[in-house]
Parts: C-alpha cells; structure tokens; sequence
C-alpha cells in the first residue's frame, strides 16, 4: 500500500527504500490475505469515516523477580537476567523459573497482581523485575503507556523508562502477530503499563510541551517544543509544524526527520506583536508535510500565558548542547531592572523533582536583583553536574545578558539538590560567583546519594575512579577561597541529614575566613519558602562582590578537567599532565617588578591572560582620578613556576595571552597551542561527546541482526537523553550522513569499522579500532566477538568537534553496551574502555581496559591499564 503523505529516508534495518514523496506502509500478512489492515485509522480515512480507536490493552498478568545484581551510580553494574539477553540466552519465564546469580544463590519469579487502578506494587520491584506479555492477530503500532520503570525491553529491543513517574512518556512499539514480550527493570517499587492506540500516524504530545510566556508591552520572538510520534515503521522526512495565535504571525517551522516508531522533541518560533494584556494565548500548531501542505497530519491547541511587567516569568532558548528549547524562570527585580543600576543576579537551583518556575515563586521580589532559577534540564535532572552544570552555566550566561546584571555580582544559591549544585557548581566555577548558599545541600554522591567509589586495588579501577574526579567536592573544595559562603540547614531535616552541613561548616573551618553557618532549630526539610528566601542569606549576600579583573594580584584554583572548568581570573589550566586527577595552580603578581610567580600541580599546559591587566583602569584609586594600567604592554616579563625562572619573557603579542608548558622537571615559554592538542575546547573523557550538538550515527552496513541493534540503540540513546535531560537528538544512518556538513557537531557512531559506513570518515585514524572479532589498541590486540568498547576521538576536518563510539565486536558486545548508564549523573568513563560480558556478574574486574589519551591524543603519551597488568 502506497500512501503520498512524505519521503522517506532509510530503514532502521539497514534496508534501503526509494526516495520519492511517498511513504511505504509496511502490512502484515494478514493484510495480504484481506484482513484488518495495519492502520485502521487509514482505511477509515480512505473511505472518509472517522477512525475507530481500538481499545487500551492493560498489561495486567504479571511474573516479578527480586533484584539479579547490583546497582547503583556506577560505570559498570551486574545483572544475571542481562547477561542472559546479551549471551543471547534470554527467553520468556513462567511462574517458578529460578535465576541463578554468580554466587550460587537464585531468585524465582512469582506471579503478580495489580490494583484496580492498574499499578502493580511489590517489594521485588526495587532494582527487580517485572514481566507482562499480550498477544495480537496481526501486527500493528501501538503507543506504551508505562510509568515506574527505568528500562523496558519491547520484544527484545530497550526503550527509555519513566523511573519518575512523569506520566508522559508514550513510546510507538510494533506489535507482531501472536505474543509480544514487555520486561520492565524497576528501581522504584511500583509499575504500570498498557497499550494505546495511537489517534493518528503522527501525533503531537502535548503532556512534555516547553513553552515561553509573554510579557505584555514586548514584542514576541521566541521559541516553544512539543514532542512529536512517529507511529509508522519508516523515518518521516519534510515534516513541519505551522504555528499562529490571534494577532501574532503565522510560522512554519521545518521538523528534522523524525526515526521510526520514536519520538523527537522539535522547536518551533512563535511571534508578532506585544500582547497587549496578561492572561492566557491560545497556540495554535498544526503539522503537515511539505510535500502536500494542505494535508493537516495532525493538530493542537496549547496554551501560554501573557504576563504584566514585573511578574515572574518564563524565557525560552535554544541549548548549544543538542539544539533543544529549554527554559528559565526569572522572579525579576523590583522596580523593574531598566530602573536599577546593573542589578545582581541570583542564580538559584531547584531541588529533586521542583521545576524551575516552582523555584522562582518561592522568593519575593528583591529591590537589587534579580532570581533566576534554571532548569537542570529536567526537574530531576542531572543533580546540576554534568548536562546540569552546563545548562546552570548556559543560563547564567544568557540571563546576564538579558538582564544587564553586574557581572561582579552575581550569586549562586539553592535548596536539596540545588543545595548540592551549589557546592558543585560553586567548586567548579568560582569566579563567576561573589558569593554562594547552599540551604540543605548534601556535599556529592559519596557523602549523600550512594554512589560506588572505586577503592583503587587495580590500575584499571584507579582509572575508572580517576573519571569521577569532577564530582568530587572536596577535592576542588579549596576553590571556594574565591567567595563568601553561607550555609543554611534546618535541624531536623530527615531528608537530607544535617551532618552534611556540619561537615562542610568544619570543613571550611580549617582554611577559609569568610563563611557563616545558620542551623535553623527543630526546622525539618523544607520550613517554608523561608528556608530558601532568608532575609540574612541575602544580606550576606549584599555584602560580597567580586573584584574587578585589574584588581586581582593572586590566584589559587583546582580543577579536574580543563573541558569543564580551566578558568580562573587570569589564569588557565589547558592540560594535565595527567588526565582527570585534580590539578592546580598557585600564582601571584608583582607588577613592579613584573613578575609572575608561583607554584603547581598535575598542570601541562598553564595559559596567562594579561588582556585586563594591561588594560587602563577608569576610576579611583586610591583616592585619585586615574587611568593607570597595572601591567603595561611593551616591556618584558618574567616568570618564576616550580622553581623555574624564565626571564626577558617578550610581551605577548598581537594576543596578549602568554602560555606556558611544562617539559619534563621544567617550564619554557611556548607559542599558542595547536588546536589539534587536547584542552578546554576539546578534552574528554568520554561523555563530553554528548555536547556540542551532537547527532547519533547508525550503522546499515552490517548483518541484519546488527543494523537492528544499531538503529533500536540509537533511538534508546536519544529517548533517553530527551527523557532525562529535555533533549532533541537527531538520529541519522551512516548512509544519509555527510562527513563534511556540520563539522563542528559531536557525533556517535553505533557500531563497529564494518557495520557503521561512516567509520571510516571520522575514525580511521584512531589507534582504537574496532570490527569484528577483536579490538586494537594501538599494538595490543583484544580479541572476541563479545566485547564493547566507549571511544572518543578528535573529529576530522574541526578544531573542537568529537566523535565518539558506541561499538562492540559482534552482537553480544553490542549488546552489552545496551544500558551503560552514560546519561546518569555521576556515572563517569574514561577516554576509551573495553568491556567483556563478564562485567555483568564479576563488575569491574570485567572490565578488559581502561585510559586516557595523552595531549596529542595518543595512546602512547596517555594513560592506559590492562586487566593483565
């Protein structure tokens, strides 16, 4: 069956299909044999009837088991029911199948019940598993509803979870022709699911929209995003979505292609002219393809809301992560900020499940600033690290802009989790901060949340550990030499303990001068909006502001990788000597005698900016009118570094920058480094790739089996990013990518050198190569036709793109890759890692290799461990 709705581009098996402006409906046998057909909302369309939905189908017969293996926030877990699916071993159980785990003991699985309102409750569902099946005549798409789960495997193929509970995650699943599986992996407690018709081949999900409010008086140009479905078994291309509301323009907004049986969150601009009063607007969307406008796909109304000036409010962007619509809250300063004097900024972050905009509301207006509260991507989020962190310091940038606040004060609060975004984002960026505040914040996932800490017994499992040095508070803790710092805790908090902030008051105690702590007796948790918007937080707050650049005569800063942080004031960490271990750098400057001395640790690569500090200072100094410069350019400098004296340093010129490298026991003055080497522009470890706009490349060149894997991984990579992080991923096949477009994007490729065509554009070049059967790292052969490796590489052709690999050397390793949880927060890998299936019963010890390239990204100026070693 022929249906002309759109283009198509490529199967997800691999299979290619014509390009012309048709869509192939693919039908089931019992189609051929003149039964229902697959649609039947089509067959009522071509005989212009209204489409009669089917009925939900409740999954209802349940089998649970009790947890298989160990989980957690860790780069590697074990688990005896997957390790049976990535052997390939895994079928369907009965009532009173036994499990047998690694060390000797076994688990069954037993029969269920929900409750009428169809939610299966039970003890085995925290870190077990729950199983359902449903059988159908004929095949057909349809929508799972589900919720409380973190993974499901959909007749063999993982589809992102709903572990929050949301409600909004519907997923487009082909349903074959007799019985269909559904293995849910819970964390929670609880699950529900069951399976709906879609309403229409595409569909517009409203439950997950991103959308702005308007201001009265202000002109509108901004941004919304709304999920779309795709529930069809081919990729839809020349998609686009119509937007109007009454008095404002009508735009049309092209869709990227939309992968089949996925989902994809797409932008579209709203705008016109300013509304004229507060209160609700009514959107209108409508999406059809290019190919034929005048057939209307599907269609929504929405609702925004138009606010007076002065109220709280919503402001969308574009993300430079992924290209996504995010948001911000911004509870604005009082009178309006045009009336103040370059007001503050207070960057305030939510807790575990809040929204931005519930953050907002929890303060009142301040006469001297204004609150802005991001997202963190996600209510949930990222604990405001990784994706978090990024969106916190996008939004900060953004909003300071916007705003015109003083760039010498900006502050950095929160409550919970924000309460631990502070401690981090306060250690990782501080001088970007006058002044911190956390309130019932916890210090990092060691302390708090129960994350695996790699004790260090192996080579291999230093390395590992060596990844999750960026979430170490502590160890950059020193950092927070750079501002005042409040700390705020209620007493009997049975949330997050208060010996967390007892810890850090004793902590700060032994080194920093400028802190005050406030123990709000018998108060739990949350003692209303106070515990966020406390009047003496906020005088503390007023009291700080950071120094002018010209003013800053020594610098002390730690990082753990120049990728997330390298900067402070004047001086920048550009590489490590080695990778991810903290680094850190003691300097002061003497301008008479224009010197700059100082001490440090673990750094490669120093870089000195003097551009403020030869800039004239406009002002008063010292009573006196003046535009004195403090280091004039012209004359020569010296440097004085770890008991190295580098003397008649000549100005830096045209750039006023000087760098500095460490060789050997010694520094020497180099030239700007080649963008080819690692730093802050492009690093590692692994994750970083999952940035930058970056897309995901399957690969359609290998068996059957494996083009299936590629595709079904791919989709799950990018529902889960959009569940967990708001993202909007594209998902594009080896044989539609082109190398040579948007070489500054990230990309992953899925697969391995045989099965991904476009392998060989982006790494050919990589001393780690894989394909199938073994693994080569640079002259050491891993063979194996069950291993999975995580790779990254330098993208040909760009000065700060990656390219990253999600590959396995045959189906089980592909496999194995399956639910590595890259998209949880604190879950880090390093450069490259080999994986054997061996990690999913003996964890770690699983693990074949592990490193870290050098600065010229080779191995061997890296850091590498063997299992062997």
């Amino acid at each position: 069956m022929i249906v002309p709705l759109f283009r198509v581009r490529h199967s997800p098996g691999g299979k290619t299909v014509q390009r012309s402006f048709t869509r192939i409906v693919v039908l089931s046998a019992a189609w051929a044999s003149g039964a229902a057909p697959l649609f039947a909302r089509e067959a009522a369309a071509a005989k212009n009837e209204p489409a009669a939905a089917a009925p939900d189908l409740v999954l209802s017969n349940w089998l649970v088991i009790e947890p298989v293996g160990r989980y957690g926030r860790a780069a590697v877990h074990t688990d005896a029911i997957e390790a049976r699916i990535v052997a390939g071993r895994w079928s369907a159980p009965k009532t009173g199948d036994t499990v047998a785990l690694p060390d000797g003991a076994k688990r069954s699985w037993q029969t269920a019940a929900p409750a009428e309102d169809g939610w299966l409750d039970h003890a085995a569902l925290r870190g077990g598993y729950a199983f359902a099946s449903t059988t159908v005549d004929a095949a057909r798409v349809m929508l799972l509803d589900a919720s409380g789960h973190s993974t499901v495997y959909v007749n063999g193929q993982p589809r992102a979870g709903d572990p929050y509970r949301t409600g909004w995650v519907r997923l487009p699943v082909m349903l074959q022709p007799g019985t269909n599986t559904f293995l849910f992996h819970c964390s929670r407690g609880r699950v529900r699911a069951k399976l709906v018709d879609p309403r229409s081949n595409l569909v517009l999900n409203p439950s997950d929209a991103t959308l702005p409010d308007l201001i009265v008086g202000e002109s509108v140009n901004t941004w919304a995003a709304i999920p779309v479905i795709n529930a069809t078994t081919e990729p839809v291309a020349n998609l686009q979505i119509k937007a109007s509301y009454d008095g404002g323009e009508t735009t049309v907004n092209p869709a990227p292609v939309i992968p089949a049986l996925s989902l994809r969150k797409v932008g579209f601009r709203l705008a016109g002219p300013a509304p004229t009063k507060s209160g609700p607007v009514d959107v209108q969307l409508d999406m059809f393809s290019s190919d034929q406008p005048a057939a209307r796909l599907d269609t929504l109304k929405i609702a925004l809301a138009a606010r007076d000036v002065g109220d709280r409010y919503k402001q969308t962007f574009v993300s430079k992560i992924d290209g996504s619509v995010q948001y911000y809250a911004v509870t604005p300063a009082r009178p309006p900020a045009e009336d103040v004097a370059r007001p503050a900024l207070f960057l305030t972050l939510h807790g575990a499940g809040v929204e931005a905009t519930g953050q907002a509301a929890a303060y009142q207006s301040k006469d001297w600033g204004h609150v802005v509260a991001p997202t963190n991507r996600r209510p949930f989020g990222f604990d405001w690290e990784d994706w978090g962190r990024l969106d916190a310091m996008e939004v900060v940038a953004l909003a300071a802009q916007e705003l015109n606040t003083d760039p010498r004060r900006t502050y950095l609060t929160g409550h919970s989790m924000g309460g631990h975004g502070v401690w981090h984002v306060g250690a990782t960026f501080p001088d970007r901060f006058a002044a911190i505040a956390p309130s019932a914040g916890w210090i990092s996932f060691w302390s708090y949340a129960g994350a695996h800490k790699y004790e260090g017994k192996s080579p291999v499992e230093r390395l590992l550990r060596r990844a999750t040095t960026p979430s170490d508070t502590l160890a950059l803790s020193r950092n927070y030499l750079h501002h005042g710092v409040y700390i705020l805790h209620g007493e009997r908090d049975d949330n997050v303990p208060v010996d967390q902030a007892r810890k850090m008051r004793a902590h700060l105690g032994t080194y920093h001068c400028d802190f005050a702590y406030y123990e709000k007796p018998e108060a739990g948790h949350w003692w209303t909006n106070t515990c966020v918007d406390w009047p003496p937080l906020f005088d503390f707050l007023r009291r700080h502001a950071n120094p002018a650049p010209h003013d800053v005569r020594h610098v002390e800063f730690a990082t753990a990788n120049p990728a997330v942080s390298a900067t402070s004031r004047w001086a920048a960490i550009e590489a490590q000597i080695h990778p991810l271990d903290v680094s850190s750098v003691k300097l002061g400057l003497d301008v008479k005698t224009r010197k700059l001395s100082g001490t440090t640790d673990n750094v490669a690569r120093l870089a000195l900016d003097l551009s403020e500090l030869s800039r004239p200072r406009h002002g008063d100094v010292d009573g006196e009118q003046t535009d004195a410069t403090v280091l004039p350019a012209g004359d020569a400098l010296t440097v004085e570094l770890d008991g190295t004296t580098l003397e008649n340093i000549p100005w830096p010129e045209p750039e006023p920058r000087l760098w500095l490298t460490h060789v050997g026991d010694a520094w020497t003055v180099s030239g700007k480094p080649s963008p080819s080497l690692k730093g802050p522009h492009r690093y590692g470890p692994f994750k970083q790739v999952f940035r930058n706009r970056f897309r995901l490349v399957y690969g359609t060149k290998g068996s059957a089996r494996q083009n299936a894997w590629s595709f079904s991984k791919a989709r799950y990579d990018a529902e889960t990013f959009w569940y967990r992080g708001n993202g909007a991923v594209d998902v594009i096949a080896d044989t539609e990518f082109n190398p040579d477009k948007d070489r500054d994007s990230n990309v992953i490729l899925y697969g391995n050198a045989s099965s991904n065509r476009a392998w060989a554009a982006l790494l050919a070049d990589s001393p780690v190569q894989v394909r199938p059967g073994g693994i080569t790292i640079g002259r050491r052969e891993l063979p194996g036709d069950d291993l999975a490796c995580l790779t990254i590489r330098p993208r040909p052709g760009s000065d700060r793109a990656l390219v990253g690999a999600v590959a396995g050397t045959g189906s089980a390793g592909m496999r194995l890759t399956d639910r590595l949880p890259y998209f949880v927060s604190g879950v880090a890998y390093p450069d490259c890692i080999v994986l054997g299936p061996d990690v999913l019963t003996d964890g770690g010890r699983g693990v074949r290799v592990a490193g870290y390239f050098g600065i010229d990204w080779t191995i061997d100026s890296g850091d590498f461990a063997w299992r062997d070693q």
